[in-house]
Order: structure tokens, then sequence, then C-alpha cells
């Protein structure tokens, strides 16, 4: 794959960017400016117990919505099209509040949030898929349709477990809901799906590459277009379901990633995949290095800032393609 000077500079920065943002979070926070290797008996315990699993969770999550922002343009052919836009992240937050919910009314001390919301976004995968998969032609629009009433569903739920649960769990569930690092852990079985799922779509990079042209286009060039589209579904849903469980309901991430490096290093995915997860997690690890210092000892949702950033740069980033249509 002949690789040109842009794409070359571009892939070095994303290279570098992974170190950077990681020695930017273990060094900044809310406690102050703290060097690992000058730190203390006290300070290497904050930064190596709570910064640098909370950075690599950030990393991880971060490339993970960028991914899976890809996979589902790639899937609905739709330049707006997220992780979120199939209700994913609604059935994953149902789960997850429900346990909160019920510990704080059991007086349960450990709920295991990341699992329920992990099963949470599985379950919404097979409802999806069971709904859409209908008797005629693979159609993007009746995956669209199906996944956005799914998600008004679960919204529903949502506001219904705010408004039962108990006073003393609303606050954490709340900052869940609008995506929040401060009780990610660190987990080794974290890599199995993540390599496994990145590794998949990487070396399905070319089908992406013809399936994005269209699904008459993809079928002329021999793709079996069924099965890759249910193909990059499922991996799209499994990816979107591992991040809204380290981190919760975080927006914009797999939105606006993959706009940004279209316009840096063009669309063919065998680059545009790994620059993806590159500029994604490095992203999201200055994000949440940000929003846990802005206020400090007070500490933003990483979702909020997110949020923040991603809705004018999206904004900017739309009446830029308006501009070139018109």
């Amino acid at each position: 794959m002949p690789v040109n000077n842009r794409t070359l500079w571009v892939g070095l920065a994303l290279l570098a960017l992974l170190p950077l943002s990681i020695l930017l979070a273990m060094s900044w926070g809310s406690s102050g400016l703290i060097w690992p290797w000058l730190a203390t008996e006290t300070q290497s315990s904050l930064v190596w117990e709570l910064r640098w699993p909370r950075a690599i969770a950030a990393w991880i999550t971060g490339a993970l919505l960028a991914v899976a922002g890809c996979l589902m343009q790639v899937l609905l052919r739709n330049p707006l099209a997220d992780p979120y836009v199939l209700g994913l992240s609604g059935g994953a937050s149902v789960f997850a509040l429900l346990g909160i919910s019920l510990a704080g009314t059991l007086g349960i001390q450990s709920v295991p949030v990341p699992l329920l919301a992990f099963l949470g976004a599985l379950v919404t995968t097979i409802i999806v898929f069971v709904l859409a998969r209908g008797q005629g032609p693979w159609s993007t629009t009746r995956v669209l349709l199906t996944g956005v009433v799914i998600a008004a569903g679960w919204g529903a739920v949502i506001s219904l477990i705010l408004a039962l649960g108990p006073d003393a769990s609303l606050r954490g569930m709340l900052f869940w809901m609008m995506g929040d690092l401060s009780y990610a852990s660190l987990s080794a079985w974290w890599l199995v799906p993540v390599f496994i799922g990145l590794a998949l779509v990487w070396f399905r990079a070319r089908s992406l590459n013809v399936m994005s042209q269209g699904q008459m286009q993809a079928a002329l060039l021999g793709e079996a277009t069924r099965a890759r589209f249910w193909e990059v579904y499922v991996v799209a849903s499994l990816l979107t379901g591992l991040a809204v469980s380290i981190a919760g309901a975080i927006g914009f991430v797999g939105l606006i990633v993959p706009h940004l490096m279209r316009l840096l290093i063009g669309a063919d995915h065998r680059t545009l995949l790994p620059a993806a997860a590159f500029f994604g997690g490095g992203f999201l690890v200055v994000a949440d290095t940000v929003a846990r210092t802005l206020l400090a000892p007070r500490q933003l949702p990483v979702g909020v800032l997110t949020a923040l950033i991603g809705v004018p740069l999206f904004l900017l980033l739309l009446n830029r393609a308006i501009r070139i249509k018109g």
C-alpha cells in the first residue's frame, strides 16, 4: 500500500500522541503537577494506582468509540452515524442504571456495572438484529429506523429509572449517564476483545472500502454484502458495548474523530481505522485530563467536555460539507 508524505507525517504524529497523552494524564491532575519519575512514595501511589489505570481506560474507550464510529458510517452509508445511533448506549445505560439503583435500594456495596452495561449492549444488538432482519433484502434504512425506535424506548426507561431511583444513587447514575471515568479500573480482559475486534476490522479494510461505495457496487465486486454488513454491525456493537461498559455514555467521539481523520488522510480504511483508533484514544485521554483538572478539586464528567468540543466542531464540519457540495 503506497503511503504519501502527508499520511506518513500524520501517522508519526498519531504514534507520538499515545505516549504524550498518557504522560500528560499521569503528570497532571486535580492534585497538581507530579512528574512520575520524581514522585514521592505517596505521589507514586497516586500516579500508578489512580492516574495510570484511568489514562489507559480513557485511551481504550476513545479508540473503541472511534473505530465503531467508522464502522457505523460504513454500515449506514451516512457520515452522521455514530456508535449510539442504534440504541446501544441506551441499552447499556438501562442495565447499568438498574444495577446502581438496586444497589442503592438493597444496600449492596459492589455492583458489576461494567458487566451489566456490556450485557445491555448485547441485548440491544440482538433486539435490533432480530427486528431489522425482516424477510426482504438488506436495508440500512430498516436497521436505522429500528435502532432509533429502540433508542427512544430505552430513553423512556432511563427517565423512569432516574425518577424512581433512590436519592443516594442519583448523582452516581447521572455521572455515569454523562460519561465518567472516575470508577474505571484496569482489566487485562479488555485487551482480548479490543485486539480481536480491531484486527478483524483491519483485515476487512478492503471490504469496507468497497461497501462504502454502496451495496450494488459491493455485490458487483464479489462481496457477500449481507454477511459483511451483519459482520460489521456485530463487531461495531460489541466495540461500543465494551466502551460503554468502561466509561458510560460518552458522545461525539465516534462521530467527530472519523470525520477529522478522513480530512487528514482520506477514506481508505486501511489507514483510516488505525488513525481513528490512535487519535480517538489520545483525544479522550487529553479530554479526561482536562475534565478532572479544569475545576479542581471538583471533576467534570468527560462526556460533558466531549460534547462541548464536539457540537461546535461538528457544526463546522457540517458547514464545510455543505459548502463543498454547493
